[in-house]
């Protein structure tokens, strides 16, 4: 019975791919199955004609996967969440992984930048997909334990195959048998009431923030999700922005040359681009950005709320753009490009000022 569902399932995606060339996401969808159901049901072995594509399971060591990537050279990383897909190519060079079973990575070589969460981390196939055009595509392709995709990792023409292939052989699992248990997707907690918070104290160590990256620890500390710490901010720190501010912010940096950061992730990772932007295109609802080395798709009418947020550093105010869904999870952020030790951009701060509405005087550089 099992192989006759598997049997559908290859058959629904090849006559899918072939008949309206659907993602592989779209197909899953209307398949009612996870993305990841849909790649474990081409483990095994069946007959080309079945499917153009087949999948071989992975061992679950994430972390000494991940860090074995830099031979293969130039690849494309992909990581997307329900609003937003972030594509960067590059190499996968000064990779790390620390904490508790070293359950937190960083991919910090150049383009490819990288923080990984790998409690989420549950499944992961190496794919070869013959396409239309009779081209072999080969990914590595990473999901959590409801079968969502965190992350994928796309050969390039220049990419070392040799390397591909001793890395799959080298993680490769045991367990070749097609399908996958599917677990529970990751919730995020519910919101305290906000009359539950110490909005005074919660007020007095925002202001005392000295680097970006304590935010998080404050909104641990206080039992706060982002969009409520945001709601619940003091204005001089935080300002609603119009719902096309994301349009208009991407379309003036790249006609301003301004360089930017573009924070893109799920539970299990974010994605970062660093650098200025060059073509900036609208098709329906999403918002494109088209350049040699990275491109980024966002929907814009999947952007329940804009914020723009102010924090305080040793470096100055560091401000950016922070779009959400309509179920408070974070859609991407954006940032002025900048290293630690640096003051913010002029460029950068003008900008992102001029798009609040009724907007005063920038705050000074």
């Amino acid at each position: 019975m099992h192989d006759a569902r598997y049997t559908a399932l290859r058959q629904a995606f090849a006559h899918a791919r072939h008949d309206r060339r659907a993602r592989h996401r779209d197909i899953a969808q209307a398949l009612h199955i996870s993305e990841g159901e849909l790649l474990a049901a081409h483990l095994g072995s069946f007959t080309t004609d079945e499917s153009p594509l087949t999948a071989i399971r992975l061992r679950p060591d994430w972390q000494d996967l991940i860090e074995s990537l830099e031979p293969l050279g130039t690849v494309m990383a992909l990581t997307r969440n329900e609003a937003c897909v972030h594509e960067k190519v590059g190499v996968y060079r000064q990779v790390s992984a620390f904490g508790p079973q070293r359950q937190t990575g960083l991919v910090l070589g150049g383009e490819i930048d990288l923080r990984l969460f790998y409690q989420h981390w549950q499944h992961g196939f190496a794919v070869t997909e013959r396409l239309a055009d009779g081209a072999l595509q080969r990914s590595l392709q990473f999901f959590d334990a409801a079968g969502v995709a965190l992350h994928k990792v796309f050969l390039k023409p220049e990419s070392d195959r040799a390397a591909y292939e001793a890395l799959v052989a080298r993680f490769q699992s045991g367990d070749q048998s097609p399908g996958l248990t599917v677990g529970e997707a990751w919730q995020a907690p519910a919101e305290r009431p906000d009359q539950d918070i110490d909005v005074a104290a919660f007020h007095a160590e925002w202001a005392d923030l000295r680097d970006t990256h304590d935010f998080f620890s404050l909104l641990k500390r206080h039992g706060l999700s982002r969009t409520q710490a945001l709601r619940l901010a003091q204005a001089r720190f935080v300002q609603p922005l119009p719902l096309s501010s994301a349009q208009d912010l991407l379309s003036r940096a790249a006609q301003q040359g301004i360089s930017i950061m573009v924070f893109v992730g799920n539970p299990g990772i974010i994605q970062i681009h660093s650098g200025p932007i060059q073509k900036v295109v609208m098709m329906g609802p999403w918002i494109n950005v088209l350049d040699p080395g990275f491109n980024l798709h966002l929907r814009e009418d999947h952007i329940a709320t804009a914020w723009l947020v102010r924090k305080p550093t040793v470096d100055g105010l560091v401000c950016s753009m922070e779009l959400f869904d309509a179920q408070g999870r974070t859609v991407a952020m954006l940032f002025g490009e900048r290293k630690p030790g640096q003051a913010e951009r002029c460029d950068w701060r003008q900008l992102l000022e001029s798009m609040a509405e009724g907007s005063t005087e920038a705050t000074p550089c």
